[in-house]
């Protein structure tokens, strides 16, 4: 059997590391190659070193953006990941109608970036609206619409993989916590959460990076309005290579440092979450 598989591992890896090459790796070179130069289309690319990096940094608007998204990082992965916690945990309870409520929750992660924001939109001005105001007045309106609307989207999502880690712990071990006289805060600190790590690290890795990467419910919702102070990275990043003539290196190094930050950002988090997981 086991010669078998080396024999044909060829034949059946082969496709995908061509696939692999082809659309990402290749792509991914000649991104960051064209970062350091001038072009409009790849054929014309003109070497000019550092420069797009020290202009990205120079550009006011990409710093903006860059500050924003990390403010509304930080705010989506804390709500998003505490209120999920939370109902997987009342859905883990022996209540009827927790099927119906899982999906029910889990449902809005269905729905396309564009299609949610253009909901939400019309939501939240039909709101704002008895205010003499929009989501595009101030941009703490922007802000909070834009939270607001990752939520909704994503808290079903990570409350399954919740379930799944809580599901996953032994009865035995709170009913003899119990017995020990620990009460519910005390088996929540020192079991629950300790046991259900692996899936903190699932759910902090993909809030991390899709909030930062968020593009469609920007687009959608605020479109960086007012004068660009709602405008995340990718927004950012799109609107230099499609808004702005002769910025298609600087939005090239603009990616390219996005690139590293989330990177870096999601490593960390992800060694830092999973020296804490326990064995079951």
């Amino acid at each position: 059997m086991q010669k078998n598989i080396r024999k044909y591992f060829p034949v059946f890896a082969l496709p995908t590391l061509i696939a692999f090459v082809v659309a990402f790796l290749y792509p991914f070179a000649m991104g960051i190659y064209l970062s350091f130069t001038k072009f409009t289309t790849v054929e014309n690319a003109k070497f000019v070193g550092f420069d797009n990096y020290i202009q990205a940094f120079s550009d006011k608007d990409f710093l903006n953006a860059l500050w924003f998204t990390t403010k509304f990082t930080v705010v989506s992965v804390l709500t998003i990941n505490i209120f999920a916690f939370f109902l997987a945990m009342l859905l883990t309870k022996a209540i009827k109608g927790t099927n119906l409520f899982r999906s029910i929750f889990f449902m809005p992660n269905l729905i396309g970036g564009i299609v949610l924001g253009y909901i939400w939109n019309l939501l939240i001005n039909g709101v704002l609206n008895k205010y003499g105001v929009d989501i595009t007045f101030a941009a703490k309106y922007g802000f909070w619409g834009l939270v607001i609307l990752m939520n909704w989207q994503m808290i079903g999502y990570m409350m399954i993989i919740y379930i799944a880690g809580l599901q996953n712990i032994p009865t035995d071990l709170n009913e003899a916590a119990s017995i020990d006289g620990a009460n519910n805060f005390q088996i929540l600190r020192h079991i629950t959460i300790p046991m259900v790590m692996p899936s903190i690290t699932i759910c902090m890795f993909l809030t991390i990076t899709n909030s930062f990467k968020l593009f469609d419910q920007n687009l959608a919702l605020t479109k960086g309005a007012p004068g660009k102070q709602t405008a995340m990275v990718a927004l950012d990043i799109y609107n230099n290579f499609y808004g702005r003539i002769g910025w298609q290196g600087i939005g090239q190094a603009k990616a390219v440092v996005f690139f590293i930050i989330v990177a870096v950002i999601a490593f960390v988090q992800l060694w830092g979450t999973r020296r804490k997981e326990v064995e079951h």
